[in-house]
């Protein structure tokens, strides 16, 4: 039992999605467990999870998803993509053994530190940016030892250094308690990091998935539209760091129209639908959160502006967080796990569980700003994300502890 024990964890260092998606999924467990418990006791008569010292539990929150727990997966992504996109030599294991162990014990000393063990909230920032920067340094030599140039890889590298200046905010914040800091890293995780590599990642992948399946199908990624998502994504950004709320929707509006065309241009045609793959289906229903997304943050800018009042609170985040980021999570994540496991492309009824519960939880997220009692909404969408994930969380675990089901290594 032991030696099968040990050759289960040996698997995990086969290649960097199976370690980085594993700590991704059990961080996503831990992190909502967290979270879900604290909201639910935010909702007791007795509160019995008082605030985490020193960092708002909200705050804290974002933090974990941003530069802990979605990051897991994309380090896992990336490293195993980039030398396949520039025809390189696979990574080593001692390559990204530190970016899995940092970003996992980065997000396990955090929630202690969010149980107030001592210094554990700054053991888990110097973790995390130790992974972070480990994650760097394996990519890096594939941007200048590639003939040519592969203009996605620059633009993941790109959001991922942007990404590790946020999270150095977020450090500044801890140990000087600068409340600018902290709102700095919030917005830079959203809109220079999590949005820039999502939607790169869509540009480069969703119509080459498309065009592998659609007999017919054009891929259409044009150079200018990657470019156009990185202008949206700075200007919002440069806005939002500058407190001109009011005029978000100059760019928020525009960004509704492109998605919209976007969604257009890559999805099936109504002659190809019935042809459509549900593992590919679900991508683009993913995507289809995109437009929502800006057209509420629209809203959202357009009201101030014309009433000096802030409505829609969280809920644009949470369209792009929970709608879009979840939902491309789990239609992409499961994609990689099929494929890279040895099995058929098709989308297990746990993920389809998975992937309805992200709408069901989105759309209760969003609406919980404009109900009565918003907390006790809250906690209901954290439980929901917490249920509704975990048997496919459960599944990703089982699956990158198991060797692959084609004999094949990695």
């Amino acid at each position: 039992m032991a030696q099968a024990g040990d050759l289960s964890v040996r698997r995990l260092g086969a290649a960097p999605h199976r370690l980085l998606f594993f700590v991704g999924a059990t961080n996503v467990l831990i992190a909502m467990a967290w979270w879900s418990a604290w909201l639910i006791s935010a909702n007791a008569t007795s509160p019995w999870m008082p605030q985490p010292e020193g960092v708002p539990a909200g705050w804290l929150h974002a933090y974990v998803m941003q530069y802990q727990m979605l990051p897991s997966f994309m380090f896992g992504f990336l490293l195993t993509v980039f030398p396949r996109w520039m025809n390189l030599p696979e990574l080593p294991w001692s390559s990204y053994l530190g970016v899995g162990i940092g970003l996992f014990g980065g997000q396990i000393a955090t929630v202690l530190g969010a149980f107030g063990v001592g210094s554990m909230l700054t053991i888990g920032w110097l973790m995390t940016v130790l992974g972070w920067v480990t994650g760097l340094v394996a990519l890096a030599p594939h941007l200048w030892r590639e003939q040519g140039t592969t203009w996605h890889a620059w633009s993941c590298f790109v959001a991922l250094a942007v990404g590790l200046v946020g999270l150095t905010l977020f450090g500044l914040y801890l140990l000087s308690d600068a409340t600018w800091a902290w709102r700095a890293s919030a917005k830079i995780g959203t809109f220079g990091l999590l949005l820039p590599v999502y939607l790169t990642v869509a540009h480069r992948m969703f119509p080459f998935f498309a065009g592998n399946v659609l007999p017919g199908y054009l891929p259409w990624r044009p150079l200018w539209l990657l470019t156009a998502f990185w202008v949206v994504c700075i200007a919002h950004l440069v806005l939002e760091l500058a407190g001109a709320i009011s005029w978000l929707w100059v760019i928020d509006a525009p960004m509704c129209v492109l998605a919209i065309y976007v969604c257009w241009r890559w999805g099936p045609r109504r002659s190809e639908r019935p042809l459509t793959p549900p593992l590919l289906a679900v991508l683009f229903l993913g995507l289809g959160w995109l437009p929502v997304t800006f057209g509420l943050y629209a809203v959202q800018s357009i009201g101030y502006a014309l009433s000096g009042t802030y409505q829609l609170g969280y809920a644009p985040a949470h369209a792009l967080f929970i709608g879009f980021f979840g939902s491309i999570l789990v239609a992409m994540v499961t994609r990689v796990t099929q494929g890279h496991s040895g099995r058929a492309l098709t989308l297990p009824k746990v993920a389809v569980v998975a992937f309805v519960a992200i709408q069901l939880v989105a759309v209760i997220r969003i609406m919980a700003e404009m109900l009565l009692d918003p907390m006790f909404w809250y906690a209901v969408a954290g439980v929901g994300w917490l249920l509704g994930l975990g048997f496919w969380i459960l599944w990703l675990g089982a699956t990158y502890l198991a060797p692959r089901v084609d004999g094949k290594a990695g």
